[in-house]
């Protein structure tokens, strides 16, 4: 009597060679309480994250760049949560946070939440333009709503951060 076949084989463990990461691989997100310690755990995370890659290059201007969105998101969102993501795609790093602040309909009231966590991210907005890169919030685009924060380090700019070398034009003043 023939073995039955499996539509859902399960391999061993040494049926496939182990696949190393890549950064072309990268891609995770975590959720993370909205508390104090986020900040410090969502820097940890990336580090390792990154690490593993093979993006130590871009660690230092990543690690900076996830601790301000943390730090903005537990300071301004309301909820117990917030969610991260780290992507590498077309030689950059994207950094998304969600948070659970919702985004206001009365107009002033939207300019002055916006001014407020634009002020929050004075130092994020330093980072991603010493790294040429590019960064915004607006509406989460997830259900129940909320914030979307987004910042893209380019590989080439993130990689002469904290070294002195910045890719913008002109001279950095640190």
């Amino acid at each position: 009597m023939p073995e039955p076949s499996s539509l859902c084989p399960i391999a061993a463990p040494g049926d496939k060679p182990p696949v190393p990461p890549a950064p072309e691989a990268l891609a995770y997100s975590l959720t993370l309480p909205s508390a104090p310690r986020s900040p410090a755990i969502a820097r940890a995370e990336t580090r390792t994250v990154l690490k593993a890659h093979g993006l130590d290059d871009v660690t230092d201007a990543a690690v900076q760049v996830v601790g301000e969105m943390t730090a903005c998101s537990y300071r301004l969102a309301p909820a117990a949560e917030v969610y991260v993501s780290l992507r590498y795609r077309d030689d950059a790093l994207r950094v998304v946070l969600y948070d659970a602040h919702p985004r206001h309909t009365h107009p002033r009231l939207a300019a002055a939440c916006d001014a407020r966590r634009r002020a929050s991210l004075r130092v994020l907005a330093c980072v991603v333009k010493a790294c040429a890169g590019e960064w915004g919030f607006g509406d989460a685009r997830e259900p129940g709503g909320g914030t979307r924060m987004w910042a893209v380090l380019p590989r080439g700019g993130a990689r002469g951060y904290g070294t002195g070398k910045s890719s913008e034009p002109g001279p950095v003043s640190r």
